[in-house]
């Protein structure tokens, strides 16, 4: 699916979840999604644990972060020695 039609699938709404970007205007946040993936989990686990969410969803939430990353400058932490 291409990065538009994905992207089209994260909204944004002042009435939900305190107006953070989140999939489809249901109550789950893209930063939900990304923290489950980067914890470990599959796309196939999430899709089980919240079965009214599709593949392209989880698709949207990576592609919503690139286009964030792309479009803003990121702040480095210097690593701890």
């Amino acid at each position: 699916m291409e990065e538009e039609k994905l992207l089209r699938r994260i909204t944004l709404d002042p009435n939900i979840c305190h107006g953070k970007p989140t999939i489809r205007g249901l109550r789950y946040p893209v930063e939900s999604i990304l923290e489950y993936l980067a914890g470990g989990d599959t796309i196939d686990t999430i899709l089980e644990e919240f079965p009214d969410l599709e593949r392209e969803d989880i698709l949207a939430c990576l592609a919503y972060a690139i286009a964030s990353i792309k479009a803003k400058s990121i702040i480095v932490f210097p690593s701890a020695a």
